[in-house]
């Protein structure tokens, strides 16, 4: 019985109360969500909610007279042991052992798809993020989101979303003929413009364009500068698309700027903004009055020269993304553009939308590289900047995805490369994966004694005595996997992923703590028992709670370190 049955359980005995008459509330005012979580002391129980606070005012009484009435509704349940009144009102339950132990069958008999969720069943949600120029290798300002975006989508799929992962591709502007002349400049052997692209990895992308193209060489004015625009383009997209496979990142749509325009989504947009009655003319430019909604200054959209602006290829974008049939535009942005929240807002307030609904922002703050104690400044590819790929040859991807995913991202994070290779505890992304490969070889060890077939998805659910598991520290680690489903919903919802990495990291102590004090396998000629049986479900409960929640990470989950 985990915190969701829990909590339907409890709305269950309130709407009997209030059918009884025991407890005056109206339908509308029994709370939505029920919260039912883990007390901080063990002793308190295995459970509790705060479900007689919530309703008393309401309900016109003291908080511990509801709970009085509450009480025994649920003590009736099977599978509750006891219901306890602590403090103004708080109500603490504890479970039986079967019944708190059934959730080790549950688990791997759901096996991936435990812990999934429907909350966000129907909605079409955009995942924008990284977004980068197409003009070099995607460097340590990108890896951040690079992670978190795409672990953030994940999540959202967990709990039934449909999550399209975006990449807008700026194709168009003046950075495009910059970069195209930095890699004719490389190729012909002459100097690179002062207002240029450097870095070593012009040189190497020159070197791969000529050799793909060789016709190139023997074009001259301005058909030669586009062409090598258009072939250094193509060349550099291609390799930020391997970087970012190879760090297990995949995006559905790659969406050009150029097309943007060559569209005539562009167009669309000025339509439904003017429709919408927002767009105006002075001084001969075309404007936004975003004003209208928190901006703190209009925006020009087409300047006097009838030259548009970049602010109208985010208006557009926008307003292309909902004609997808998008619910939701979500955009992972860096810590540089903090001023597009509330330009973005009005966009969306401006195209008739609400902006608290329809689109969402998150900025990501900066990272930096230590290693033996320095930052690490230079790229040997890039010269100027550190590359994603630095990172992956660094300390590979699973670490890599880990670490930029299990923190916060409104906070900067310094990354220790050391601490990264390490096969430490202190390593955070090697003690969970080792908590895995851990459980992975108990299992393994008992399908060779004969104990257990070797696929658990074959286990025979009759032998498994959830009832048997009394001990303190099984009672802590199922109530820790039972926690899973609430986990991956919290970070769903507020698109924080790092939720999940820092549970990991609980579940797997809770593991260890559970191993070294509770026997799994028998020893010499010991016979197999059932509650050797018991630890073996709780083992593969354990694992596959860990498996799950690594894939949301998009980090693997070894059988064997």
């Amino acid at each position: 019985m985990g915190p969701q049955e829990l909590a339907d359980i409890i709305r269950a005995a309130v709407n009997d109360a209030v059918q009884r008459g025991v407890i005056a509330l109206s339908k509308a005012e029994i709370p939505a969500e029920i919260v039912v979580e883990r007390p901080k002391n063990p002793e308190h129980g295995d459970w509790a909610t705060n479900i007689a606070l919530q309703i008393a005012k309401k309900a016109g009484m003291a908080p511990r007279e509801a709970a009085e009435i509450l009480k025994p509704l649920l003590a009736a349940i099977d599978g509750i042991d006891s219901v306890e009144i602590a403090g103004p009102g708080f109500l603490n339950i504890r479970l039986s052992a079967a019944s708190q132990g059934e959730l080790a069958r549950q688990i791997v008999q759901e096996g991936q798809t435990f812990g999934r969720g429907t909350g966000l069943v129907g909605q079409h949600i955009n995942v924008e993020f990284i977004s980068a120029n197409p003009t070099g290798p995607l460097h340590l300002g990108h890896t951040r989101w690079a992670a978190v975006g795409d672990a953030i989508a994940r999540v959202l799929e967990a709990q039934g979303a449909t999550a399209a992962r975006e990449f807008y591709i700026n194709d168009r502007g003046v950075q495009m003929d910059k970069f195209g002349a930095s890699v004719q400049a490389a190729a012909q052997g002459t100097p690179i413009p002062e207002d240029g692209y450097h870095g070593e990895y012009i040189k190497t992308l020159a070197q791969e364009v000529v050799a793909t193209h060789p016709e190139l060489m023997t074009m001259t004015g301005e058909e030669q500068r586009v062409a090598f625009r258009e072939a250094s383009y193509e060349v550099q997209l291609a390799d930020q698309k391997r970087v970012l496979d190879l760090f297990n990142t995949h995006f559905d749509v790659w969406y050009s700027e150029r097309s943007l325009h060559d569209s005539g989504a562009v167009e669309r947009g000025f339509e439904k903004l003017r429709a919408e009655g927002h767009v105006f003319e002075d001084g001969g430019a075309v404007w936004l009055r975003t004003t209208d909604f928190g901006d703190d200054k209009d925006r020009v959209m087409v300047k006097a020269d009838g030259e548009l602006t970049y602010f109208a290829s985010d208006t557009a974008y926008y307003v292309d993304k909902r004609a997808r049939g998008f619910d939701l535009c979500i955009y992972l942005l860096g810590a540089d553009h903090h001023g597009y929240v509330n330009r973005l807002r009005a966009v969306a307030a401006c195209a008739g939308d609400n902006p608290d609904e329809n689109i969402e922002l998150l900025i990501g703050q900066m990272v930096k590289m230590m290693k033996g104690g320095e930052e690490v400044r230079l790229s040997k590819r890039a010269g100027n900047l550190i590359t994603l790929e630095d990172l992956i040859d660094e300390v590979g991807v699973d670490a890599a995805r880990y670490s930029l995913i299990r923190y916060p991202v409104d906070s900067p994070l310094v990354l220790d490369l050391d601490l990264l290779i390490s096969r430490t505890n202190e390593n955070p992304v090697y003690y969970v994966q080792y908590a895995h490969a851990r459980i992975a070889s108990v299992v393994r060890n008992a399908a060779e004694l004969g104990l257990i077939p070797a696929d658990s998805l074959t286990w025979d659910p009759a032998t498994y005595d959830p009832s048997l598991l009394v001990e303190e520290r099984e009672s802590q680690l199922l109530g820790l996997l039972a926690d899973y489903p609430r986990i991956i919903a919290g970070a769903a919802e507020l698109r924080e992923p790092h939720r999940v990495a820092r549970f990991l990291e609980e579940v797997a102590t809770g593991y260890h703590r559970f191993y070294d004090v509770c026997r799994v396998l028998p020893q010499g000629d010991e016979p197999v028992t059932e509650l050797n049986i018991a630890r073996l479900w709780l083992c593969a409960a354990t694992r596959q709670v860990i498996f799950n929640g690594l894939q949301l990470l998009g980090v693997s989950a070894p059988e064997r370190m």
